[in-house]
C-alpha cells in the first residue's frame, strides 16, 4: 500500500483524536458557556467564490448584480481589498487563522502539512466568548489539521448550518459560502451542464448577449471566449439571487438590526489570467460591509460610501474578534483589525504569494500598495499560461492555446499572459494601469519605487519566515515530527539564504550557481538546479555538476537537476563524453516509481512539461497506477499524467 497515503491517513486520523480532545480541554477550562455581553453584534459572512469585482456597484454596468448593489448602498463599499493568494484553498488557510499560508507551509494547493496545536481557527476565541458559529457548504483549510479547526470553530458545519440553529438569543457568527460563480461552473462544466443548473435560474432577460461582453485586451476576441464571458456573469447574476435570498431571510428573522454583513469573494474570477495569477484581477476583491444603525459608529464610512483603506485576508479574522469585543489576540495572528476596538494603524502594503497549483509548480510573491502592484517570479522560466489539466477542460482554453501557437498574431497585452516565460520583476501603476499590463520594472523612472518595493517584500518574507522557499518535497523531511511552523521556530530553515538562492534563478551569475550547486543545505541547492532550468544555456562546468546531482540525497535536488540536463540537452547535443538526456530522463522515471507521491508528482510534472514521446509507455503505466488511487496528490498525478498522455502521441 501508498506510504504516503498511510502517512497522510494516520495525519488526519489523529487530527480528528486531537480536534476533540481540543475542544473537550476547552470546554473544561471554560466551564459552563459563557454568556455574550449586550450589545455585541452578529457577524454574518456571505462569501462568493471566484468572483473579482465585476458588480454593479464596482461600476461594472454589463453586470446584473440588484441584490449586491442593494447591499452596498446600504454598507461601506471597501476599493482595496486583497486576497494573499489567487487560489482558494490557500486563501482559506489564510482566513481560519489569520496568517499569510507561506508562514504555516500550508501554501500548495491540496496541501496536507499539519498546524501548530494553538492554531485551532478564530472562530473557536468567539465559540469562548460565548457566540454561536457556523459554517455551510466549505472548510478547505488546506491542512491535515482541518478536522480539528473544525471541531474547535463550529457549532455547526454542514449544509443546513445556519444562524437558525443556535440558542433562542445567542449571539452568532455565521459564515454562508456561494459556490455558484466557481470556476467550475463558469468555465469547466460542460455548456449543457451550466445551462441546466445554473442558467435556467435566470429569466430570458437576465441573461447575458456574449456579443455586448466587455472583452479586456489580453483576450482574444472569439465567439468561444464572449461565450464564456457571458457565462460568467450569468453566474454572477444567480450567485446575487443566493445573496438576496440570505439577506431576506436575515430580515424575516428580526436579525438585520443586530448584524454585521460582510460580502467578499475568496479571490479573482476563474476566468484566465484572473484565478491563479498574482495581477490584480486575481488578488483584487469586492468587500461590502453593512452596519446596521446601532452599529454606525463602527463603521469607517456612511452607508453606501467607500473607504480605500488598504485590507487583505489577514485581517479579516482579527476584525470579527474586535468587532466581537475579543482582546488579547494570539500570537500567531499577523492579521491587522481594521474595524472595532482592536484597528489600529492602516496598513500601507498587502503581500500575495503563488505556489503550487494542483500539477502547476511555482514560487511567485506579490507586494501592493494603494498605487503600485509589484510581483517577483522566482520562476520566470514558467509562464503565466502553463497547461493545468483542470482549467484546460474547459473549452475556452483552446482558443488561448491556439493564439499562443500563433504568437505573431497576439498583441502585447495578449502575450503577456500567453508567453512561455516571465518577467523576473514587473511593477505596474495600478491608478493608470489597472489591468497590470505596462510593466514599469524595467523603467528608470521607476528604479527607486522598483528598489523600495524589492526591499519591502524580501523584509517581509524573511519576517514572515516564509516556507515557499523550501521545496515541497524537502518540507515534508524537515519538518517530520513536528509541522512546518514548529520546524521554522526551530530555525531548521535560513529563509535568508533560501531567497538569496533562489535569486539566482532567470540570472547569469554561473559561478554563484556552481558554489549553490554545491552547498550543503539542500534547498539552496535545489534552487539553484532551478536556475540551470532557467538558463538558456549551460556552462559545461554546471552541466558537469548538474549529472553529479542525479544520485543527490535530496529528491527534490534531483528532480530539478534532470529536469535541467533534458531540457538543455537534446540529442543533437550528444557526444560521446555526455551521459546524454537519458539518463535525465532515466532518473526521473526512477524517481516516478517509487512510493512517496509528492515526489512522484514533482517528477512527474517534469516530465510532462519535457513532453519527451519516448517516455510515454512509462507514463501510460504510471497513470495505470494511480487511476483509482485515493487523495489530492494522486488527483493531481492524474492530471500531469493524462495532460502527457493527451499532448504526447
Amino acid at each position: 500500500m501508498n506510504l504516503t497515503f498511510l502517512h497522510r491517513f494516520k495525519a488526519l486520523l489523529i487530527g480528528t483524536c486531537i480536534a476533540w480532545a481540543s475542544v473537550l480541554s476547552a470546554w473544561a477550562q471554560d466551564g459552563e458557556a459563557k454568556q455574550v455581553p449586550a450589545g455585541r453584534p452578529n457577524i454574518l459572512w456571505i462569501t462568493a467564490e471566484d468572483m473579482s469585482a465585476t458588480l454593479g456597484c464596482y461600476g461594472d454596468s454589463y453586470a446584473t448584480t440588484p441584490n449586491i448593489d442593494r447591499l452596498a448602498s446600504e454598507s461601506c463599499r471597501y476599493t482595496n481589498a486583497f486576497a494573499t493568494s489567487p487560489v482558494c484553498s490557500p486563501s482559506r488557510a489564510c482566513l481560519i487563522n489569520a496568517c499569510i499560508a507561506p508562514h504555516t507551509g500550508t501554501h500548495p494547493m491540496r496541501s496536507l502539512f499539519p498546524l501548530p496545536q494553538k492554531m485551532n481557527g478564530f472562530p473557536s476565541l468567539l465559540r469562548r466568548a460565548g457566540y454561536f458559529t457556523s459554517n455551510n457548504v466549505k472548510t478547505d483549510y488546506n491542512t491535515s489539521s482541518e478536522e480539528r479547526i473544525i471541531a474547535a470553530s463550529w457549532d455547526r458545519n454542514g449544509p443546513q448550518a445556519s444562524w437558525h440553529l443556535r440558542d433562542p438569543g445567542q449571539r452568532f457568527f455565521s459564515i454562508h459560502n456561494l459556490m455558484t460563480s466557481h470556476q467550475s461552473r463558469t468555465m469547466v462544466w460542460p455548456y449543457e451542464q451550466f445551462k441546466q443548473e445554473v442558467q435556467s435560474r435566470l429569466e430570458p432577460s437576465e441573461i447575458h448577449d456574449p456579443s455586448s461582453v466587455p472583452l479586456p485586451p489580453y483576450y482574444p476576441d472569439t465567439i468561444l471566449v464572449r461565450q464564456t464571458l457571458a457565462r460568467y456573469y450569468d453566474c454572477v447574476t444567480v450567485m446575487d439571487k443566493e445573496v438576496g435570498e440570505i439577506l431576506d431571510r436575515l430580515d424575516a428573522d428580526g436579525l438585520a438590526d443586530d448584524t454585521i454583513v460582510f460580502f467578499y469573494s475568496d479571490h479573482g474570477s476563474g476566468m484566465p489570467r484572473h484565478k491563479r495569477a498574482l495581477f490584480d484581477s486575481g488578488m483584487h476583491v469586492p468587500l461590502l460591509i453593512r452596519f446596521p444603525d446601532k452599529y454606525q459608529h463602527l463603521a469607517p464610512c456612511k452607508p453606501g460610501e467607500t473607504t480605500d483603506r488598504l485590507v487583505s485576508f489577514e485581517d479579516f479574522g482579527p476584525t470579527v474578534l474586535s468587532l466581537a469585543g475579543i482582546s488579547g489576540l494570539p500570537d500567531f495572528m499577523r492579521g491587522k483589525p481594521f474595524l472595532g476596538s482592536l484597528t489600529g494603524e492602516p496598513r500601507a502594503y498587502v503581500y500575495g504569494h503563488r505556489d503550487r497549483v494542483d500539477e502547476i509548480m511555482d514560487c511567485a510573491r506579490s507586494i501592493r500598495s494603494k498605487r503600485y502592484l509589484y510581483i517577483r517570479n522566482f520562476m520566470p522560466h514558467l509562464g503565466y499560461h502553463q497547461p493545468s489539466a483542470w482549467v484546460d477542460q474547459g473549452g475556452v482554453k483552446d482558443d488561448f492555446y491556439a493564439l499562443a501557437a500563433d504568437s505573431g498574431s497576439a498583441s502585447a497585452a495578449q502575450w503577456q499572459f500567453l508567453g512561455p516565460t516571465r518577467p523576473r520583476e514587473e511593477l505596474y501603476d495600478c491608478e493608470s494601469d489597472p489591468m497590470n499590463l505596462n510593466n514599469l520594472a524595467e523603467s528608470p523612472e521607476h528604479r527607486a519605487t522598483v528598489n523600495l518595493f524589492r526591499s519591502r517584500l524580501r523584509r517581509e518574507l524573511i519576517a514572515s519566515s516564509d516556507l515557499g522557499f523550501v521545496p515541497e518535497i524537502e518540507l515534508w523531511k524537515q519538518a517530520a515530527g513536528t509541522t512546518p511552523r514548529g520546524a521554522a521556530a526551530a530555525g531548521r530553515f535560513d529563509v535568508s539564504r533560501l531567497i538569496d538562492a533562489a535569486e539566482l534563478v532567470g540570472g547569469d551569475d554561473f559561478e554563484a550557481i556552481e558554489i549553490a550547486l554545491a552547498d550543503q543545505d539542500p534547498c539552496v541547492r535545489y534552487w539553484a538546479a532551478v536556475a540551470c532550468s532557467a538558463s538558456a544555456s549551460l556552462p559545461s562546468g554546471l552541466a558537469n555538476r548538474l549529472r553529479e546531482l542525479f544520485s543527490d540525497p535530496s529528491e527534490a535536488v534531483r528532480i530539478e537537476a534532470a529536469g535541467a540536463m533534458a531540457q538543455h540537452l537534446g540529442d543533437q547535443h550528444l557526444g560521446d563524453q555526455h551521459l546524454g538526456d537519458q539518463a535525465a530522463f532515466d532518473t526521473l522515471l526512477e524517481i516516478t516509481a517509487g512510493s512517496n507521491e509528492t515526489t512522484i508528482l514533482h517528477a512527474a510534472r517534469k516530465l510532462e512539461l519535457l513532453a519527451n514521446p519516448r517516455q510515454r509507455e512509462q507514463i501510460q503505466a504510471l497513470a495505470n497506477r494511480f487511476a483509482d488511487a485515493p487523495g489530492d496528490v494522486a488527483w493531481c498525478i492524474r492530471f500531469t499524467t493524462s495532460a502527457y498522455l493527451r499532448r504526447v502521441k
